[in-house]
């Protein structure tokens, strides 16, 4: 999938919604820890919930791991059900992976040959080497961590280097534009953000965000379109917690679907809004 196909699926839905299978085995419904596979049967039901008005779905990876091989079971059984079902869902690996030489080799494998992910975030603090690998995959994205919603992120994301005056996510965004293009490169920039998109998109105009930090983070979706947004929509914005657990019932996937079409609602109006 390239970034005009798609801006057409974010056209067709009328949203640019992604939602996050932060899948903890701790918080599922109660009923349906008698299933076979209690995650695997949830991320089912979120994923038939929210397809109508979700263009992407992103697994966040520690949730998987934490189990171990269930865990991968449970992940690899979601993926390929999403694939063969929802085959125009965008398919994010959450992963923050930041290896360099054989090792991210292997990690693009795992992604995209073995998993069929369509993109993966990355930690690009290593360099040209943790990313180019995945570049490598034809239709495939890297996701780079460029500044990030949560507390610490000022620990280094804003430090200002003395010789360029540029703060660190600057840099980062600036060397990688030589790796990648608007079809196979994208950043994470967190809603908690929001005023600093407009210098973002300043430096990557045509590019697709990835934002977290829309729902219970306390991101504003409005401010996110008013600063970042552009003439192709280039926005995903990610809710995971208060949709997948808007409630605990059985009845948790008519409550995720409600908040998820609530989200497409207002990203409808926002399209309107830029006559896209």
């Amino acid at each position: 999938m390239n970034s005009t196909q798609l801006f057409n699926h974010i056209q067709s839905k009328r949203s640019f919604l992604c939602v996050g299978l932060d899948t903890d085995y701790r918080r599922l419904p109660e009923h349906l820890l008698e299933e076979e596979d209690p995650v695997f049967s949830f991320n089912k039901a979120i994923i038939d919930a929210v397809a109508p008005y979700s263009v992407a779905i992103k697994p966040n990876l520690a949730f998987y791991e934490a189990d171990g091989a269930r865990g991968l079971r449970s992940l690899e059984k979601t993926v390929k059900y999403a694939r063969s079902v929802y085959p125009e869902l965008f398919l994010i690996a959450d992963a923050k992976r930041g290896d360099i030489g054989n090792t991210a080799e292997l990690y693009a494998r795992a992604f995209f040959e073995n998993l069929d992910f369509d993109a993966v975030t990355l930690s690009p603090y290593m360099g040209a080497d943790t990313v180019l690998p995945f570049l490598r995959f034809a239709e495939k994205w890297a996701i780079l961590l460029a500044l990030t919603s949560n507390p610490s992120a000022l620990d280094f994301q804003t430090t200002i280097e003395n010789k360029s005056g540029k703060m660190l996510y600057e840099k980062v965004i600036e060397r990688s534009q030589i790796w990648g293009t608007v079809d196979n490169m994208m950043y994470v920039v967190g809603a908690t953000k929001a005023e600093k998109l407009q210098w973002v998109r300043a430096m990557i105009p045509d590019h697709f965000l990835l934002i977290p930090g829309v729902g219970r983070q306390g991101g504003s979706l409005d401010e996110v379109a008013r600063y970042g947004m552009n003439r192709s929509c280039g926005l995903l914005v990610n809710s995971s917690r208060s949709i997948i657990y808007a409630d605990s019932s059985p009845h948790f996937s008519e409550a995720a679907a409600e908040a998820a079409r609530k989200l497409a609602v207002q990203m409808s109006h926002i399209l309107d809004k830029f006559a896209l």
